[in-house]
């Protein structure tokens, strides 16, 4: 989810001057296995919410949910909200880019394919972040390592497909946005890092803004593709209560924390712990099968997604994907 992720190349962030250093008591280390497995469950949650609710209704509950975290932290730290319509607007694109549509396809995504695959297609961000890059971002230049790297990652989306087998037993609707899904933060990680990279606003100010503006848009186009549950079915509730507040709003503050704390390189590598919590999820907790090529073709993914990060020592991005 992106992060970001996600980078991952991506986020659900937008990049900001960096906020000021606030020491955790407990050690970085934990808080990025827990960030780890929150994102991780999230395609778990998702899937168990679309059992009892309509894809755009678990998404408008997770940016419900997720925002009210963030507006708390924000009472707690006397954040304000961006001032200014420029700001507002290029808010509102990257609300819908990184926040409504990704969570949106990612939802409707799992009503046909299982959390694992989604998981993994999730992955495939920084892929795709590379290839925009290269196109968009003057200062992004191809080498043997990255194009290497670009190479062999979507070799382990066709393992992942099972190509050889003609896609035999692939739901190409569900994969395929759960692909977009995947694809649109990093479009939307360069449009906020053209567009608002100079703000003087807080990432926790930006990333409020954001969400908030994602869930008015879900608020006007949820009413307009589904209607109201005649019943409320407890665990998907929970699930998708648990999404929002924990995989959105609560995993958006121990990002934070950590690119402050150990940089966002190291902060980064959490994209890669993604989607092995995903399958590990989906299998034990929700009993989806997993043939030989899944774990393999995850494998080959992460392997070309790493080398596609590699470059020259230089200050980093400091955003990530959420899934």
């Amino acid at each position: 989810m992106s992060t970001d992720v996600p980078s991952r190349t991506s986020s659900t962030s937008t990049p900001a001057p960096a906020d000021p250093v606030r020491r955790s008591g407990l050690d970085w280390r934990i808080r990025f296995a827990v960030l780890s497995t929150v994102w991780g469950f999230s395609f778990l949650l998702i899937k168990v919410g679309t059992g009892g609710y309509a894809p755009f209704q678990v998404t408008f509950g997770r940016l419900f949910f997720g925002t009210a975290v963030l507006a708390v932290a924000m009472a707690v730290r006397r954040e304000r909200l961006p001032r200014g319509i420029r700001t507002w607007m290029h808010l509102t694109v990257a609300a819908f880019v990184l926040n409504a549509l990704p969570f949106s396809l990612f939802a409707y995504s799992e009503l046909t394919i299982p959390s694992t695959l989604a998981g993994i297609c999730n992955a495939t961000s920084p892929l795709w972040g590379m290839v925009l890059s290269l196109v968009a971002l003057s200062e992004d230049r191809p080498t043997r390592r990255r194009v290497a790297g670009l190479g062999i990652g979507f070799l382990g989306v066709l393992t992942v497909l099972g190509a050889w087998q003609g896609f035999s037993g692939l739901d190409f609707g569900g994969t395929a946005m759960a692909l977009l899904a995947s694809l649109s933060y990093p479009i939307g990680w360069i449009y906020v890092r053209r567009t608002l990279a100079g703000s003087s606003h807080s990432n926790l100010s930006l990333t409020g803004a954001q969400l908030l503006l994602a869930t008015v848009q879900l608020a006007v186009v949820t009413p307009l593709f589904t209607t109201l549950p005649t019943s409320f079915p407890l665990v998907p509730l929970l699930a998708v209560v648990a999404l929002g507040a924990l995989g959105t709003g609560f995993a958006l503050l121990l990002q934070y924390g950590l690119v402050a704390e150990v940089g966002p390189t190291t902060a980064q590598m959490v994209t890669y712990f993604i989607p092995v919590i995903a399958t590990a999820a989906g299998v034990a907790v929700l009993d989806e099968q997993l043939g030989w090529n899944t774990p393999v073709g995850a494998l080959i993914v992460l392997a070309g997604a790493a080398l596609t990060q590699s470059r020259p020592k230089a200050p980093a991005a400091t955003t990530l994907t959420q899934p």
